[in-house]
């Protein structure tokens, strides 16, 4: 036993991490064989994804306006001892690299299992650094400087923007395609003009709920 501060520990509680008093699964109201999601502390729905420009912060709140049913940014939900048990936003935001949807597919996979999310929306945004350079620019750039070879890691056309149609349309294919993403799912793309402020919606893949 390891007495200190008055608390009696087991010798399984000490094997416990530092910081592990901090996790759902060692919390004994929490069930993991019998988990139904956060949604009832967080009603999480839609995720976008977006690229991490600081020009183009706006992102979020321009997508959450055209749906016009999401609630962002939200606030948090204290209770009576003072902690965040929940909070009211339904939009998650997930940035990259120039929005890539090849970036976000573990991210999708874990707000699924966590908040059963309905929507994923992908947004490329005007006067993008990853329309600065082509694909074979930064292979061979990074292959010289680092020795490295970035085809074993990072799918071709998903290294840069080279024409902003056909890039949404390959991450909404890529989505659609990977086992990361429920086929229930509804996918969007949209360009976002950072200096205007305008959102334009270029493709939606809605899955035919009656052959579901």
């Amino acid at each position: 036993m390891n007495y200190k501060k008055g608390i009696i520990k087991t010798k399984e509680e000490n094997k416990m991490g530092k910081f592990e008093e901090f996790q759902f699964r060692t919390q004994p109201w929490f069930d993991q064989s019998n988990f139904q999601g956060f949604n009832q502390a967080i009603p999480m729905k839609t995720i976008v994804i977006y690229c991490f420009d600081p020009r183009a912060a706006e992102i979020p709140q321009a997508v959450a306006t055209y749906f016009g049913d999401e609630v962002y940014p939200g606030e948090n939900i204290i209770n009576e001892e003072g902690a965040r048990v929940g909070h009211t936003r339904t939009l998650f935001e997930v940035s990259n690299a120039g929005g890539r949807a090849l970036s976000a597919l573990q991210s999708v996979a874990t707000m699924e299992y966590l908040f059963h999310v309905q929507n994923v929306v992908v947004v490329h945004h005007s006067f993008c650094g990853a329309t600065a350079f082509t694909p074979e620019q930064l292979i061979n750039e990074f292959h010289e400087h680092h020795h490295a070879d970035l085809t074993s890691v990072i799918d071709h056309d998903s290294m840069a923007i080279m024409d902003y149609e056909k890039s949404l349309q390959h991450d909404l294919q890529l989505l659609r395609n990977s086992p990361a993403v429920p086929k229930n799912i509804k996918l969007y793309g949209f360009f976002y003009e950072m200096n205007s402020g305008k959102l334009t919606e270029v493709l939606r893949d809605i899955p035919d709920e009656s052959k579901a």
